[in-house]
């Protein structure tokens, strides 16, 4: 036998009743949503944290076999610096001489020329810090300034040249393994200077440095103005500094390389405040050296080239490094 149901009309009552149970699901099914994926963001920003933490330390048993950043393990670089901890055995000068190929020395001895003008140095960027303001036109004559920055070849070559100590990062005085084409770091700021007069150079000022990044129309990175990450190495995406002759799509109008990311470069300039500067940036000192250019290390926007960051001219960590410039009359002497 058949049965049949006889569906009774809805009253507006019920009719409303069931219209809030379903507003209710649905803003709770949203409610839900939302927490999730505030969970998923927390825990993905947990993992970032965590990756960070790997990359930026290390487990306290490997203490004794890392080196660290600026400020941090004194007794140790100043235990270098007097020669008495470093098997010195290194390189004799054949064997730096033989470390590259003649067309790769050939290539990393390029000066770029820039010419003589004005440019725009330094900001009025609200948020910049105090060092780094105002901007103001700055006019310098021609010079010329190295396309990359030195590497550790170039730099166990002048070891061998000098009988000087080799940073205290490499082994028996030897560059590690696969590195000889990165910038040379763990070098203070008196030994970039030594290099650059061996080298028939000297550091670039401050000025030089910006104005071979920013050109003429006082651009805030070599490329532009807006943040570009794959154009340069910062902010841990490679983990350790790089070849200087990696990203040419971050090369300045000029065709320098590494002005902003890899490694910060030690300036000729002490830091003191711009003219005109309205801070009293009382932590500005002439006894620190300016470095331009940021780090693989810090924050992106440090790589702005307008900022100054700086350090006592006996600090060395692994992501300074330097490179040189030249007046023109010398430019056509230096090695």
């Amino acid at each position: 036998m058949a049965i049949s149901y006889r569906q009774t009309p809805l009253s507006p009552q019920e009719r409303q009743h069931r219209r809030r149970l379903l507003s209710m699901t649905l803003v709770t099914c949203l409610v839900l949503v939302m927490i999730a994926s505030t969970i998923h963001v927390v825990m993905l920003g947990q993992r970032r944290l965590g990756d960070m933490r790997k990359l930026a330390t290390y487990d306290l048993i490997e203490e004794n076999k890392r080196v660290r950043a600026a400020g941090e393990d004194i007794a140790l670089q100043e235990t270098h610096e007097a020669g008495l901890s470093i098997d010195n055995a290194g390189y004799t000068v054949a064997e730096a001489e033989r470390l590259l190929s003649r067309e790769q020395w050939e290539e990393l001895a390029t000066l770029v020329p820039i010419a003589a003008g004005a440019f725009l140095m330094g900001t009025d960027f609200e948020r910049a810090d105090s060092q780094d303001k105002p901007q103001h036109r700055v006019t310098l004559p021609a010079y010329y300034i190295d396309k990359y920055l030195v590497t550790m070849a170039q730099y166990a070559r002048f070891v061998a040249a000098t009988h000087r100590r080799p940073p205290i990062n490499w082994k028996n005085g030897h560059v590690p393994q696969g590195e000889l084409m990165n910038p040379v770091t763990m070098v203070t700021w008196n030994d970039a200077n030594e290099y650059a007069k061996w080298a028939g150079k000297r550091l670039p000022h401050e000025a030089e440095y910006e104005k071979a990044g920013r050109g003429s129309d006082g651009r805030r990175w070599p490329w532009g103005n807006k943040m570009e990450p794959t154009r340069l190495n910062t902010y841990y995406t490679v983990g350790s500094a790089s070849n200087v002759t990696g990203y040419p799509q971050g090369a300045s109008i000029y065709g320098v390389y590494g002005l902003s990311g890899n490694v910060a470069e030690w300036t000729a300039d002490d830091l003191l405040p711009y003219e005109g500067a309205k801070d009293a940036q009382e932590n500005l000192s002439r006894y620190s050296k300016v470095l331009r250019g940021g780090s693989w290390k810090g924050d992106p926007f440090s790589t702005s080239l307008y900022h100054r960051d700086y350090a006592l001219p006996n600090h060395a960590t692994d992501f300074y490094g330097f490179r040189c410039a030249s007046d023109v009359a010398k430019a056509l002497r230096v090695k």
